[in-house]
Order: structure tokens, then C-alpha cells, then sequence
């Protein structure tokens, strides 16, 4: 299997390190992401690499031997390449993946698939036409927090209630494409394993309220009414912090309440997942899990996530060799971005949004 990589972070470097040691494929070529303009349609996308960036994307294919491409649109032609994984800023994963798919390219993506639902239904009904694979990566599935959960749920009974928040302060705000409007996208779309972990738990939803709020550095183009053009939005359309809150209401009577934030504005770091039943508790802070009922207070043991891309990748090889199965469909990963596309419009209304 010839593979090409999309991005040069965090998920592309442990790609790539397993895609070199497995021996059913070939780490073919990486491409730069590129980030489109943001500016009116008239003004055609622009793909920008600057030095810094080409020395990145060159330095990157140096280390895993293999060829690198300026622009994505390129990779995804090559006729010696089988495979595209796309591990880029969240904003063109579905102009890619509708790319590597109409050039007839399997697809692996980091979630979301997309930024956009209708495009989402777009990619998996090529994919289908195109009999390709289509992996919308959700490794938090894969995890040892969720198998523990999954495993002692039976033991609290029926569910009611859970919280789940993630708080990441940051001082000074890193001027990067997760703090970005349009680049990022809605917290709970681009954070999509929150909903998603939530959804596989407990199934599906029935409605959603959600707020938002966003702090801007002071130069924002939407703060100060910037000409919108392509300099001024992608330069100045960072924020600084952003807090996004919603309640999810579930078929079954579970209500879950989700907290998204990150910034300078947010003073206490916390990642906690609580799931409360009739019969008792399920509480984890940080890497420490608790069961908590009536007659005891039991310590769960946790792993780290260390190696979950790599166990994604060789299921991913594993499929296209063996035909084993996927630990997730991506249907699975359309609905919950149906449900977060939920979440985006309550937050923008007001409205609670009922989930068809």
C-alpha cells in the first residue's frame, strides 16, 4: 500500500513512524496542507508555503525518507500513491478528502471529517460510489479511559446525568490554526471526540442548547471591522480565549452537560468525565478513575494514550489487507457531527435545536 500524508504535526509524525516500520505499505510522499483564503469567492484560493513552512515539510520528508509535494492538490494525483491520510488543520479536510476520493485514493482523515454537514454527506457517498475506504479517526474510541468506562458502566446502574469538561488555560494564546475562527471551526465540530464519546456511550440524541463566547486579541478583524480580505482575516481572525457550553438530551432520558474552553482568559486546568447512575459513580479527573457506589470507593486503573495512532493505522492496514473490521463506520462519525452541528446553530441562535 503507497501512502501519502497530508500535514507534518503531531498526528502525521506518529503516522508516519508506524507507516515506515509496517511492511504491507510505503511512506510514498508528504504535502504541504496549505490554508485556503478566507476572503470573497471571487478571489481564488490561495495555497501559501513560507520558507519556515517548506523547510518543516522538507525536513519532515528527510527524516521518514520519502518525497514531499508544496501543494496538497498534487499529492493527491500522483498515480504511485494508493492511500492519502490527511492530517492538516480541520478547515480543508473535506476539500481534500473529496479530492484523494475523485482520484480514486482510500482515505484516512483526523476527526472532523469536515466543517460542513452537507459536504460530509458528500465525502461518504463518493466514498461508496468509488468502493474506497473511507477512516474518520476517533483513536479516544480506542483508549483505555473509554474500554474502562465501558467495561464498569453495567456496574452504576441506570444513567442519568454526566459531565464532561475539558479546560485548557494558555498565557499567552499560541497564534496558531486551533485559535483560529475559520481555520478551527465551532468548538464542539472540531473537538468532535467530546460528542462522539458521548454518543457511543449512551446513543442518540434528541435535542441540544449550546452557548459560545470568544475573547479577541485586539488587532481581530471581526472586533475591529477589518476590510475582509485575505491578509487582514488570516492574520487577525485569531481569538484569544473561547469557552463553549452545551447541554445534550439524549432518547433515553440521559442528560450530558459538556464544557469546551481554552485561552487566556480561563485561570484552571481541568479535564474531568463524571457519569452518575442509580447504583453509583464513575468519576475520572486527569488520569485517575474512581467507582464509586454505596459500599466503596474503587481506584480504576488508567493507560496512557501512547500509541493510538499507530494502533489506528495498522487497523487501517488491516482492513485493506485482511478485510478485518473498523472499530467505527463512517456514519457513526456523521451523526455526531450532525449532533454538533446541532450544538453550532443553538449557540447562534439561542434556540434549543431538536435532532432529527
Amino acid at each position: 500500500m503507497r501512502i501519502g500524508i497530508v500535514g507534518s504535526g503531531y498526528a502525521a509524525k506518529h503516522r508516519a513512524e508506524y507507516f515506515i516500520k509496517d511492511k504491507r505499505c510505503n511512506l510514498i510522499a508528504i504535502a504541504y496542507s496549505g490554508f485556503k483564503s478566507i476572503a470573497p469567492s471571487s478571489q481564488a484560493e490561495s495555497n501559501i508555503s513560507t520558507d519556515k513552512q517548506v523547510d518543516i515539510f522538507k525536513d519532515f520528508a528527510k527524516k521518514y525518507e520519502c518525497e514531499s509535494e508544496d501543494k496538497w492538490q498534487d499529492l493527491v494525483k500522483r498515480e504511485d500513491i494508493d492511500l492519502i491520510v490527511i492530517c492538516s488543520a480541520n478547515y480543508n479536510h473535506g476539500a481534500i478528502a473529496l479530492q484523494a476520493l475523485s482520484n480514486n485514493k482510500h482515505v484516512v482523515v483526523e476527526y472532523p471529517l469536515c466543517l460542513d454537514l452537507a459536504q460530509a454527506e458528500e465525502i461518504i457517498n463518493l466514498a461508496k460510489s468509488k468502493k474506497k475506504l473511507l477512516h474518520i479517526e476517533h483513536i479516544e474510541i480506542l483508549g483505555s479511559l473509554h474500554q474502562t468506562i465501558k467495561q464498569y458502566l453495567p456496574q452504576i446502574g441506570s444513567v442519568f446525568y454526566t459531565r464532561y469538561s475539558t479546560i485548557k488555560p494558555q498565557n499567552p494564546a499560541p497564534r496558531k490554526w486551533t485559535y483560529h475562527h475559520d481555520f478551527f471551526g465551532f468548538p464542539f465540530m472540531a473537538a468532535l471526540s467530546r460528542i462522539h464519546r458521548l454518543i457511543n456511550l449512551f446513543g442518540k440524541v434528541a435535542r441540544v442548547n449550546s452557548h459560545q463566547r470568544y475573547w479577541s486579541n485586539p488587532e481581530s478583524a471581526r472586533e475591529n471591522n477589518y476590510e475582509n480580505n485575505y491578509e487582514n482575516n488570516y492574520e487577525n481572525n485569531y481569538y484569544q480565549s473561547c469557552l463553549c457550553s452545551a447541554q445534550i438530551c439524549f432518547d433515553n432520558g440521559i442528560l450530558a452537560e459538556l464544557t469546551y474552553g481554552k485561552g487566556e482568559k480561563l485561570w484552571q486546568k481541568e479535564r474531568k468525565f463524571e457519569i452518575y447512575g442509580e447504583n453509583g459513580g464513575l468519576i475520572f479527573d486527569e488520569d485517575k478513575g474512581f467507582l464509586i457506589n454505596a459500599e466503596e470507593k474503587k481506584i480504576l486503573e488508567l493507560t496512557p494514550r501512547k500509541g493510538l495512532f499507530a494502533l489506528d493505522s495498522k487497523m487501517v492496514l488491516d482492513n485493506l489487507f485482511e478485510h478485518a473490521p473498523l472499530y467505527l463506520k463512517p456514519e457513526a462519525s456523521l451523526y455526531t457531527l450532525k449532533v454538533a452541528d446541532a450544538a453550532r446553530r443553538s449557540a447562534e441562535t439561542g434556540m434549543t435545536i431538536v435532532v432529527e
